[in-house]
């Protein structure tokens, strides 16, 4: 955010420690970090179950935190993204790559080379399935949910190297220095809960050495929690009373995080199966997966899903968080900037581009065919 009050919010909050982001809507947060501001750390939003105790609230964040870092490999070991297939040739060529990052830097060798090898069979093993996919159902092919077929095995790693390794990967995947994990405790959680989550959160800060901010009501353990007032940018602000009710976003538990600019997200099966379906295509050529549109120096930024640059062509994909009071809200205000500085925009749901993703394409080739028939976009 580069606009008046609260440009640069996140620096307020300690780093490498637990904070309560008081009277903060976990929805307006989320706005605020997209796109991720280039000088935040990179952040990543957690909503813990239920009814967990510590030792089972930290094994399933780590193995989430892990399904985000296989999910994001080769970004955070650049030099693999060459390597094609799962075979021996490529197993040893990776984990010769990782060995040499660990050797340069702070990771630990064996961890990074072990996470390396899973991430180059998966990514092989994701391959062949989406080709066959695509072939059964005719090139447009849906494909299924995040890691479907991924089988979960023990870990090999003690929980303590385990968190220190996936924090430093996971910020090296956005260029960042540090890593913060956005922990939204539920609006009706028990005490307990409460207590668990905050001991987690210690846990992983002491561990992880990366930061934990908590958002919603915490009443249990906050003598152990520093309260934190954050100061959003004015229009998000300004957002907030627009919608003029609390965030109604769906709860759904789990871990998420930032697209990377250049591809589709890979926790998103309509963002993969939207790009299966246009890569064959010529007329496709010039799209933009993720990326940044900075229309003023002053101005907030948006990130676009897809975007054709020269057409002046945006296409959202939206999942169930844009059913949100203030980011529907913030949509529509984009949709209208968008609009005004000469860009058509296309929204389709998930169910839209999962159920009939031909559809879909017939509605970004004709309009990419008109805008081309018309001219560039300055």
């Amino acid at each position: 955010m580069r606009d008046g009050a609260g440009a640069d919010w996140w620096a307020a909050v300690p780093p490498h420690r637990v904070s309560h982001l008081v009277d903060a809507d976990p929805e307006l947060l989320r706005l605020a970090l997209d796109p991720l501001p280039p000088t935040a750390p990179a952040v990543l939003a957690h909503r813990p179950e239920r009814g967990l105790s510590l030792a089972a609230l930290v094994a399933a964040l780590l193995d989430q935190l892990e399904e985000a870092a296989l999910a994001l490999f080769p970004r955070w070991l650049p030099d693999a993204g060459r390597l094609e297939g799962g075979g021996p040739p490529a197993v040893a060529a990776v984990r010769g790559i990782a060995g040499r990052l660990a050797a340069r830097s702070d990771h630990f060798g064996p961890f990074v080379a072990d996470l390396a090898e899973r991430a180059l069979r998966d990514r092989a093993a994701a391959g062949a399935e989406g080709a066959a996919g695509d072939a059964s159902a005719g090139g447009g092919g849906a494909g299924g949910a995040r890691g479907g077929g991924r089988r979960r095995r023990r870990p090999r790693f003690p929980v303590e190297v385990r968190a220190a390794g996936l924090t430093r990967v996971l910020a090296e995947a956005y260029g960042r220095d540090d890593l913060v994990l956005l922990a939204q405790a539920p609006t009706d959680a028990a005490p307990g809960d409460g207590r668990v989550l905050v001991a987690a959160a210690e846990w992983l800060v002491q561990h992880g050495r990366c930061a934990v901010w908590i958002v919603g009501p915490l009443a249990a353990a906050t003598d152990r929690v520093r309260p934190v007032p954050v100061r959003l940018p004015t229009p998000l602000a300004e957002l907030a009373g627009a919608a003029s009710r609390v965030s109604d976003s769906p709860a759904a538990t789990g871990l998420s995080f930032p697209p990377l600019a250049g591809a589709p997200r890979p926790d998103s099966p309509a963002e993969q199966a939207l790009e299966r379906a246009l890569a064959p295509h010529d007329w496709a050529r010039g799209r933009r997966w993720n990326h940044t549109y900075e229309w003023h120096l002053l101005a907030r930024p948006y990130r676009v899903d897809l975007l054709w640059t020269v057409e002046g062509l945006a296409v959202e994909v939206d999942g169930p968080e844009h059913r949100g009071a203030m980011m529907f809200a913030d949509d529509r205000r984009r949709d209208v900037q968008l609009q005004l500085l000469g860009l058509d925009v296309l929204r389709f749901t998930n169910e839209q581009v999962l159920t009939d993703v031909q559809a879909v394409l017939r509605s970004i080739r004709d309009l990419l065919a008109r805008r081309r028939t018309a001219g560039a976009h300055p």
